[in-house]
């Protein structure tokens, strides 16, 4: 099937996505969001270790790490070695640890101990990519983003709204096509169903909510 970009109905889109979700759980990082009261520094801290890591590792980690460090201060304190058994399993958690050291001394010396509520200043700390640093203004500033993970990458080519080689141009070509009123509540709802149907490999086309998707790049289906 050759290469194409339709142009979707967002409403319709956005409206089949979540009568989709029904009773489904938040992805972690909007559940630490909420029983954190949407603290800067808690939803930073969570985005860190959910990266390459999956829901179920990501909640238990950073409700236990948090509990030990609730705040940068509290974090620095800590050694390398006791973040890392703290958020163990969590994928790459050598390197997490290491990163947020490092982001809790800039905190304290930069920022007042303050998480940055601007995407540039939070692209500057160690480890904070754009799917990072949008989720942190989402959640804990709710100011608009648009958060790009793999499952926001993978459906937005597959659906044929976006034809792009990396998450990074996936969100700089979203922020043209999608009105700026579904930045923010779109990502939880694309996240859930990638998790949950719109798999990477071998995904449950069979039960597909979205309007007219072509399956780009889909060889095998259920």
């Amino acid at each position: 099937m050759p290469d194409r970009k339709l142009t979707p109905d967002w409403d319709a889109v956005f409206k089949a996505l979540q009568k989709w979700r029904g009773g489904l759980k938040d992805p972690s990082v909007s559940t630490v969001a909420e029983l954190f009261q949407n603290d800067p520094w808690a939803i930073l801290v969570s985005t860190i270790i959910s990266l390459r890591t999956k829901d179920e590792v990501t909640l238990p980690a950073s409700r236990t790490l948090l509990a030990k460090a609730p705040d940068p201060k509290k974090l620095l304190a800590l050694t390398e070695s006791e973040i890392q058994k703290l958020i163990y399993p969590a994928g790459f958690y050598n390197t997490k640890a290491a990163s947020l050291k490092k982001i809790a001394a800039l905190l304290l010396k930069d920022h007042g101990g303050l998480v940055p509520d601007d995407l540039d200043t939070l692209l500057t700390l160690p480890g904070v990519g754009r799917k990072t640093a949008n989720l942190v203004i989402i959640e804990a500033y709710h100011k608009d983003g648009i958060c790009v993970d793999t499952h926001v990458h993978r459906i937005s080519n597959r659906t044929g709204w976006l034809v792009s080689q990396t998450p990074e141009e996936t969100e700089m070509i979203l922020r043209r096509l999608l009105p700026r009123k579904f930045w923010r509540p779109i990502n939880p709802l694309l996240v859930l169903y990638g998790q949950n149907l719109c798999r990477p490999a071998s995904p449950f086309c069979s039960r597909c909510v979205l309007p007219s998707c072509p399956r780009r790049g889909v060889d095998r289906f259920r």
